[in-house]
């Protein structure tokens, strides 16, 4: 292997995730594969093939950029949607290879007629609704338009979705703003059934809000962390097991990516010398320390200075000095036996031990989904017990 480290994907935890989470919505809501941020962090062109696998088929990007990464790897009869960015020069190409994308404001809409118009093929689009979000999503105001446009340009559209995003599903302190949300989306629904828009699909769900609030599962749920293996928050994870027949029912939910690399070189330190760039680790005793081959470059956030952990072993190595851009250095004075190419578990189990991503990211200041999309792409994932 090229590359100093390696990224693991856990195909059976992936398939027991899918299968608990597409049991928690039930069997008539389809079951869509959120994979923006290069599948948050775990590889687009590793995991879609992974997915489908597990019986998904129906995928979620945020640009044209990663629906061109997905459709290299995906099946013939798996479908895309873009969730977000899509410059009029894409329009052509993700129209003529049938992908959705979402409408949230006149001129796509009206960019989009243009371009089925040329390639001679309906765009499928899913109209994204503002119900108090205030990110991205058709005004209230913007509806009539939009409604006179679909009508008249029927031939040039089909209207796949109508959805939402709900602000915060995964906090009790957004409960009252979430309930606003789906009033407001109940409310333009019913308006826009009226004049006769009918979609294939309505949906607002993501993973916390479909954990959470059961009446946000409609006939298409948006997973994205749920199916990494990750609550979206320790409110959402307690709330769900808390309501299990037991408090002390296994989590059903499995990570599914492991990082890993080897011990690179392995050195003695005397008492009384500093320990790589600048004075802040002063070896108090005689140490052995070992040279891990990665860096902040790679991902390995600087704040873990003298702070992170490694497992060598099957025992925790704690982070000794700066974390440098392509190494840092950890105490193995009470694993005598480490040499080079050891394993190194930086993200991970080894033995009886682990490291979580959310004890890596409490480490580091970052989110779950932050450190999973900060992951290089560079760093080759390897699917395992496929």
């Amino acid at each position: 292997m090229l590359q100093p480290s390696w990224i693991e994907l856990d195909a059976k935890a992936l398939k027991k995730n899918i299968r608990y989470l597409q049991k928690r919505i039930g069997k008539d809501a389809e079951f869509t594969s959120v994979i923006k941020g290069n599948a948050y962090g775990h590889g687009i062109e590793e995991f879609t093939p992974l997915a489908e696998s597990a019986g998904v088929r129906h995928f979620a990007v945020y640009d044209a950029y990663e629906a061109y990464r997905a459709l290299q790897v995906k099946r013939r009869d798996s479908h895309l949607i873009i969730l977000g960015m899509l410059d009029d020069d894409q329009m052509d190409w993700v129209i003529d290879r049938e992908i959705a994308f979402y409408i949230f404001s006149i001129e796509r809409l009206q960019n989009a007629i243009a371009a089925a118009r040329k390639v001679k093929k309906k765009a499928r689009i899913h109209l994204e609704l503002e119900t108090g979000m205030y990110r991205t999503g058709l005004d209230e105001e913007s509806l009539p338009q939009i409604i006179s446009l679909i009508k008249k340009n029927s031939r040039y559209l089909f209207l796949e979705g109508i959805c939402t995003h709900l602000a915060g599903a995964e906090s009790i302190a957004n409960f009252s703003r979430i309930q606003d949300q789906l009033a407001c989306f109940t409310s333009l629904r019913k308006y826009l059934k009226k004049q006769g828009l009918l979609p294939q699909y309505y949906h607002s769900a993501c993973s916390a809000a479909a954990l959470t609030y059961s009446n946000t599962i409609m006939d298409l749920v948006r997973f994205g962390i749920a199916q990494y293996g990750f609550w979206p928050s320790m409110e959402t994870k307690m709330k769900n097991l808390l309501s299990e027949d037991s408090i002390f029912t296994r989590d059903p939910l499995k990570t599914v990516l492991s990082w890993k690399s080897r011990v690179m070189s392995v050195k003695h330190v005397e008492r009384g010398n500093f320990v790589n760039y600048g004075n802040s680790f002063l070896a108090t005793k005689n140490m052995r320390l070992a040279a891990i081959p990665i860096g902040y470059y790679h991902g390995y956030n600087r704040s873990l200075s003298n702070y992170g952990h490694v497992l060598i072993h099957g025992k925790r190595a704690a982070v000794v000095g700066m974390v440098n851009m392509n190494m840092f250095m950890v105490n193995v004075t009470h694993l005598p036996s480490v040499k080079t190419g050891d394993e190194v578990v930086l993200i991970g189990k080894q033995g009886d031990m682990q490291i979580t991503v959310a004890s890596f990211s409490e480490l580091s200041n970052m989110v779950n989904y932050e450190l999973l999309a900060r992951l290089p792409y560079q760093i080759p994932r390897i699917v395992m017990g496929d």
